[in-house]
């Protein structure tokens, strides 16, 4: 498939910058040129000089800096954790900028708070004020500054590093240098500037037959005019936005030097290993431990009794592991009163119980869905559950502390660093300021490392031992004792008309996170609709994973949409496209994916084929699966993905992310699922919490439609959810089987 198939030319509304904020252009020693975009009060040069700068290197608030040798560096705030982040926001600020992408180099920003993602947080907080009329984006602009600051808003998550900061910084970053750059040498060369063209880090006038590298005119563009608007190019102008270009990060990757939070090393020779246990049931501490037996083992420095945990220093890990296995710990009594499985999903049916058919607190509402089921031809009712679901990064989670001189240094990964700082300071009663973060690649976060309590975990330790501790969680720590995706329940109810159109929709459920909108159908024509939640209280420790919400709702919605279809004697792919007469977006994801997929061709004896589509985080994805139930068990053959982001800014990255998200979420639908015994996880690591294998993995094929980059979508997430619903209704498709409780291999045990 071509890089821009399905392109539908349209001006980005960012083409006119109505982030109005206060730029700065500085000089670098040598003459190189330093220039950033900002929505900050103030000037932050001095305090970030150390920070981001080497030798006598001057830095104006900086995004982009433009060295003597011609090299482009962008310095971008978001973590790279495998998603291809960094590259491609290079990408979008070299293409502005018209550099030469051989020339370009990425740089992950300082723990700061000068970095924080302002329009990130502000698509979080308030998205109905993204894109807003110029006479109020000042004091947005301002306002959410301050609210991302207080926040410590320095974030990756939420599908949103491309989209945001991509969009809204580093483009308008490389536009202004690039204006900056052409000013210089028309004033040098005494030519209008409309005259001089810029292409791969060079400046030309063709008429002179001048030209010259952006480098040599570095000094002399510092002394331009700011741009305040800088004009961003059209679809039509790019030159590396919408191009695969290759990604900054897989050379390091490929020969072994890209370096991990567990990779961490200091500047001490005393750095000792910690190993640690944690309560195995939530909301219990330490009663009483007996550690005689780990005392004289070899290489043991010190166990401490944390309350909340306990910790082993020595002077590797595996003699830390080894020593903690040796001590006896007995912990408090849990007051939950869930103790199984049962016991959770018999909290979530009694919330749902007391609920009924109209109670709880609304979500979302249209029409008169109680009167339409009155009239309804058809009424269908179903119940489906969940299970609880762990992050699983591949990269253990780890953290190394140093506390030294009234001040400590951290060295871990994080999805949000200025969080983890914040959570070291509290930890040990020093201020943020006092905190250094050191944040290098991700080995995989998914979620998991939006929260950092095991930062302030290596931070105690660290303070009690007096030594600079690594901290490494076992993956069974990881497994059993972490923050997980909940689990949950929900009751549909649907009335049909009697031509089989799905007029009411009624559904209640437990757990309700983020996004607000993901418990919702995306695109469908319903005219009468409830959709209510009714809390239930979690026995496991809540944290968003890969989707959110979006990876219940989306098997939870699309399975429903799929009953419907069945109850109306339809096709389930047509049944959808019915529904989207409003939604054409939508419509032209579904017929393409009926295009690429040959839906309409026979699936085959013993083989069927199942849909599902879900908007979520700006992209709509539809995902039709191929299922080969000729072994006994559903087998996953081949997955056909269209996608709709508004705009794919490099194409093979965004294929990667969904094959990526689909991967993933197929190994949690066939395998995914945390028991409880007595109130503790009993799955420990892969061989009972199983992974997809490579031999299990189906063929992906994925199309990408470009239907305008206003506003584009996310990448990282939207390829997950739909893709359990489409496994699920091929089981039914060619079983007749409905599966309505995941995960699916324990239904063919």
């Amino acid at each position: 498939m071509s890089e821009q198939a399905d392109t539908k030319p349209a001006r980005s509304r960012t083409a006119k910058w109505t982030r109005r904020g206060v730029m700065g252009a500085g000089v670098l020693a040598g003459g190189a040129l330093l220039i950033g975009v900002a929505v900050r009060p103030g000037n932050p040069v001095g305090r970030l000089k150390p920070l981001v700068a080497e030798g006598d290197e001057e830095l104006v608030n900086s995004w982009v800096k433009i060295d003597t040798d011609n090299t482009v560096t962008a310095i971008v705030p978001h973590c790279e954790m495998g998603q291809g982040a960094h590259s491609v926001l290079g990408q979008m600020l070299a293409d502005e900028l018209d550099a030469d992408w051989n020339l370009v180099k990425v740089m992950q920003a300082p723990a700061d708070g000068n970095y924080v993602v302002t329009d990130t947080a502000r698509m979080f907080v308030a998205p109905f004020t993204m894109n807003a009329a110029d006479w109020i984006e000042p004091t947005y602009d301002g306002l959410f500054t301050q609210i991302a600051r207080l926040a410590d808003a320095m974030i990756t998550g939420g599908s949103s590093s491309i989209r945001t900061t991509g969009q809204h910084q580093m483009r308008i970053a490389g536009a202004a240098a690039r204006q900056m750059l052409v000013g210089a040498a028309a004033e040098e060369w005494d030519v209008p500037a409309g005259e001089i063209e810029t292409r791969n880090s060079m400046l030309i006038h063709a008429a002179s037959g001048k030209e010259a590298p952006y480098a040599q005119f570095a000094a002399a563009a510092a002394e331009q005019p700011m741009p305040q608007t800088p004009r961003l190019k059209d679809i039509g102008e790019y030159r590396l936005m919408g191009k695969s270009k290759a990604r900054t990060d897989i050379p390091a990757k490929v020969n072994g030097t890209a370096t991990f939070g567990i990779d961490a090393e200091i500047p001490a020779d005393n750095l000792s290993y910690a190993a640690v246990m944690r309560p195995p049931v939530p909301g219990t501490e330490v009663a009483s431990m007996d550690a005689e037996a780990a005392k004289s083992m070899g290489g043991v420095l010190q166990i401490l009794n944390m309350g909340d945990h306990v910790a082993v220093v020595a002077d590797s890990y595996w003699q830390a592991e080894q020593a903690l296995g040796a001590i006896d710990v007995t912990w408090t009594q849990s007051e939950s009163k869930i103790a199984t499985m049962d016991d959770q999903f018999a909290a979530f049916a009694a919330a749902l119980d007391a609920a009924g058919d109209d109670g709880g607190s609304e979500a979302a509402s249209k029409g008169d869905a109680r009167d339409a089921f009155a009239n309804a031809a058809t009424i269908i009712e179903a119940e489906y559950r969940v299970p609880y679901l762990a992050h699983a990064p591949m990269e253990p989670i780890n953290c190394t502390a140093w506390v030294h001189d009234g001040k400590c240094e951290i060295w871990t990964s994080t999805q949000v660093p200025l969080m983890a700082r914040k959570e070291a300071a509290n930890a040990i009663g020093l201020d943020a300021d006092d905190i250094t973060i050191h944040h290098p690649m991700l080995g995989g976060g998914f979620g998991r490392r939006l929260v950092s309590e095991y930062v302030g975990m290596a931070a105690r330790v660290a303070k009690a031992t007096g030594y600079p501790v690594k901290m490494i969680w076992s993956r069974e720590e990881d497994t059993q004792k972490s923050m997980y995706r909940p689990a949950d329940m929900i009751r549909f109810k649907g009335g049909l008309d009697a031509d089989g159109k799905l007029v009411s929709y009624n559904s209640v459920f437990t757990q309700r996170h983020d996004p607000a909108e993901a418990c919702v159908p995306a695109g469908y024509g319903i005219p009468n609709l409830s959709v209510r939640v009714a809390e239930a209280p979690l026995h496991l420790p809540f944290q968003a994973w890969r989707s959110v919400d979006h990876s219940q709702h989306g098997f939870f919605t699309e399975s429903f949409i799929d009953e419907a279809a069945h109850a109306a004697g339809a096709d389930p792919l047509d049944y959808r496209i019915a529904m989207l007469a409003d939604a054409p977006r939508h419509r032209a994801v579904l017929e393409k994916l009926q295009q690429v997929s040959g839906w309409d061709e026979p699936a085959g004896d013993g083989k069927g084929r199942g849909v599902a589509m879900v908007e979520s985080f700006g992209t709509i994805v539809a995902e039709a699966v191929e299922v080969d139930m000729s072994g006994g068990k559903p087998r996953a053959t081949k997955v056909y993905a269209v996608a709709d982001p508004g705009y794919a800014m490099n194409p093979d990255g965004f294929r990667n992310q969904i094959e990526g998200g689909i991967v993933f979420g197929l190994t949690a639908a066939l395998y995914g699922e945390l028991e409880l015994e007595g109130g503790r996880v009993k799955q420990s690591n892969f061989h009972d919490y199983k992974m997809l294998r490579m031999n299990e993995c189906p063929e992906i094929e994925v199309a990408i439609i470009n239907s305008g980059p206003v506003p584009i979508g996310g990448a990282g997430e939207p390829g997950t959810p739909p893709i359990a619903p489409a496994f699920t209704n091929a089981i039914f498709a060619a079983t007749g089987r409905r599966i309505r409780d995941l995960p699916v291999a324990r239904q063919f045990a």
